[in-house]
């Protein structure tokens, strides 16, 4: 079985001496009481407490949003084998997602993604969006955690035929993960060469927008003027059009399609074993409707 070898918790008090053990203890005596969630790793801990500046009580928010979106999100989460989902096999061929090797000056790591597919009937968002995630995952559970994390969206290519292919819904429920559940410290969230089409995705995205995202939002339509400053160009794979210095973008896409073969049973074991059990839950469950008008999250009031 090949599962991910993970940082490990000595590697991450090392890398983070505001990392305490009693901590780590206090947010596993409140899951002990938390019945519906399923059995978390110290390594896990370590994520959800720096992804929160070792605030105890946003991380347990951010543990009980996690899991709880990740199992009401079937769209994004679920049927993720790498080598057997065929949906997934497909848009690996549309879009590339990958995780720079150079950070930014302040130590942020970057993940870059663009079309590679400009065929807009190829364009599914939850499949696109379900293999980003994915790719997320396997970076935070083999390298732990950052200083900062920072999204680069490249433009290249997407039309308005792209946009129409957006879901309200889908837009809203990813949001939702973004700002409420994944544990990571987003310091940026950058599109590039950007074009009108723009301005559509932003008036369906900014409705679902917290004030903390939008502060982190950046538009580049000439990114070689204006990227440079939040992020090295060199960073970037050498045919994009950036000037960057790194392998093209084919291979860094083919190595990272691979490191999510290898992982394929972890994938696979995580679909299985890191969901909320909703029958165990103490209080009222929570549903697929959570994202309706009536949402039971307390965190749903976005600004």
């Amino acid at each position: 079985m090949s599962l991910i070898k993970k940082i490990s918790y000595d590697e991450e008090k090392r890398k983070n001496p505001e990392l305490k053990d009693a901590d780590i203890q206090i947010l596993k005596n409140w899951c002990m009481k938390q019945p519906h969630l399923p059995k978390i790793l110290d390594i896990e801990y370590v994520l959800f407490l720096h992804s929160n500046y070792y605030h105890i009580e946003a991380a347990k928010n951010t543990i009980e949003e996690y899991y709880t979106s990740r199992t009401h999100m079937p769209e994004f989460f679920s049927d993720r084998d790498p080598l057997g989902t065929k949906q997934l096999r497909e848009i690996f061929k549309v879009t590339a997602q990958m995780t720079l090797s150079m950070p930014t000056e302040e130590g942020y790591k970057i993940v870059y993604t663009r079309l590679i597919d400009y065929e807009p009937s190829r364009f599914i968002y939850n499949d696109v969006m379900k293999y980003f995630s994915m790719v997320i995952d396997l970076w935070l559970y083999t390298e732990g955690t950052a200083k900062g994390h920072v999204i680069v969206i490249d433009m290249t290519g997407v039309t308005f035929a792209h946009a129409g292919r957006l879901s309200p819904v889908g837009i809203k429920k990813y949001l939702y993960y973004l700002q409420e559940a994944i544990p990571i410290r987003l310091k940026g969230l950058h599109f590039i060469n950007t074009n009108a089409v723009m301005d559509i995705i932003l008036s369906m995205m900014k409705p679902f927008m917290k004030k903390e995202l939008m502060d982190v939002l950046h538009i580049h339509t000439n990114p070689k003027n204006t990227l440079g400053k939040f992020i090295p160009l060199e960073a970037f794979p050498c045919d994009v059009g950036l000037e960057g210095k790194a392998r093209p973008w084919n291979e860094q896409q083919e190595k990272q399609l691979k490191r999510l073969e290898h992982h394929r049973e972890w994938f696979l074991q995580d679909e299985v074993t890191s969901r909320v059990n909703e029958a165990l839950r103490i209080g009222k469950s929570k549903t697929i409707d959570m994202f309706g008008v009536e949402g039971s999250f307390k965190k749903l009031d976005i600004d």
